[in-house]
C-alpha cells in the first residue's frame, strides 16, 4: 500500500523552497525524533543542493532518550563520511527539548555561523531556511528562536501555509518554509507511522487501521506501558482485543455495550501524540539492532 496526501498549497510550498533555496547559507531539516527516517523528506535532500545541513530532532521530550542518542550517534557517523567527500555538505544533529531551550538556540546560532557558506562577520548576513515535514515543529523552533511567539503553533498538520521569514538577535537571517511532503510514500509502514505521530491528517488512512498498527508495535515493545496506562491485569491476546479494552475503560461504550473502535483508536493514537503512553521511538537507526523495532 502506497499513501498520496499531497494538498494543492504543498506544491506552493515546494515552489517557494526552489525560488528560496540559492539565497540560503544553511538549511535546518526538522525530523520527528521518534521517526527520524519516516519523518525525512527525500525531495528536502534533492532540492537543498549540497548546502550545509543541520538535522534538528524535534519532539525529543516523547522519543526514548536512548534511541535518540543512537540517531545522533548515527548522523554524526555520516557527518564524518560525507566529510571527506563533500565538506559543504556537512550533517549535524541536535534534539531539540522544552526544557533546555537556550541551549537549543545558542547551538543553533553557532552552526549556523559555522557552517555557512561564507564566513560570518561584520557586514555578513547569515541566511537559514527551516524545513520539514507538516507538524514537525518548525514553528514551535522559530519560536524558540526568536524567545517570544512569532509563528502559529498546532497539533494538526500543515498549521503554516506561507513563507514567515524573522531576523534573530544574532543578526541570522531565517525563513520557516511551509510542511512539505512528498507526492507519494510507497512505504506502507513510513505512511503509518507518520500518520500515528500527527504528520498527516488522520483520514488519510483508515483511523482503526493506523490504531491496530500502534497497538501491535506498543504490545510488541512496550507492553508495560500499556499496561501501566490502561491499568490492565494483564496484556489482551492481540491488537483488537487490546483496542476493546481500550474501548470499554475510556468511555467508548455504545448503547447495548458495544465498543466504538474509532474512539478507542482516538484514545490510543493521542496517547502516543501527547506523550501520555510513555516516551517511546517507532525507529531506530541502520545498524542499531533493527530486529527490535521491526514492525
Amino acid at each position: 500500500m502506497s499513501l498520496q496526501w499531497y494538498p494543492g498549497h504543498m506544491n506552493k510550498a515546494r515552489r517557494q523552497l526552489v525560488e528560496a533555496m540559492p539565497l540560503q547559507d544553511v538549511v535546518i531539516e526538522l525530523l520527528d525524533a521518534r521517526m527520524p527516517a519516516a519523518s525525512e523528506n527525500p525531495d528536502i535532500g534533492l532540492l537543498c543542493k549540497n548546502r550545509p545541513c543541520i538535522k534538528v530532532l524535534s519532539k525529543a521530550d516523547l522519543a526514548d532518550p536512548a534511541t535518540t542518542d543512537a540517531w545522533l550517534r548515527y548522523y554524526a557517523s555520516e557527518r564524518a563520511e560525507k566529510s571527506a567527500e563533500r565538506p559543504e555538505g556537512r550533517v549535524v544533529a541536535i534534539a531539540t527539548r522544552s526544557d533546555r531551550a537556550a541551549e537549543t538556540r545558542a547551538r543553533i546560532v553557532e552552526l549556523c555561523k559555522k557552517l555557512a557558506f561564507h564566513p560570518s562577520g561584520p557586514g555578513k548576513t547569515v541566511r537559514a531556511i527551516i524545513v520539514g515535514i507538516p507538524n514537525v515543529g518548525k514553528s514551535t523552533l522559530i519560536n524558540t528562536l526568536m524567545e517570544r511567539k512569532v509563528a502559529k503553533v498546532g497539533d494538526e498538520p500543515a498549521v503554516t501555509k506561507g513563507q514567515q521569514k524573522v531576523e534573530l538577535k544574532s543578526g541570522i537571517h531565517l525563513a520557516d518554509n511551509p510542511g512539505m511532503m512528498w507526492p507519494k510514500i510507497e512505504n506502507e509502514t513510513a505512511a503509518l507511522r507518520l500518520v500515528l505521530g500527527g504528520a498527516i491528517p488522520d483520514s488519510a488512512i483508515d483511523y482503526e487501521s493506523v490504531a491496530l498498527y500502534g497497538a501491535e508495535f506498543f504490545m510488541t515493545h512496550h507492553p508495560n506501558m500499556l499496561i501501566a496506562r490502561y491499568k490492565l491485569k494483564q496484556l489482551p491476546s492481540d491488537p483488537a482485543a487490546l483496542l476493546q479494552e481500550i474501548g470499554r475503560r475510556r468511555g467508548g461504550l455504545r448503547r447495548g455495550g458495544e465498543v466504538d473502535m474509532h474512539k478507542a483508536a482516538d484514545v490510543l493514537i493521542h496517547d502516543f501524540r501527547d506523550g501520555s503512553l510513555g516516551r517511546m521511538s517507532l525507529e531506530e537507526p541502520p545498524g542499531a539492532n533493527e530486529q527490535r523495532l521491526s514492525i
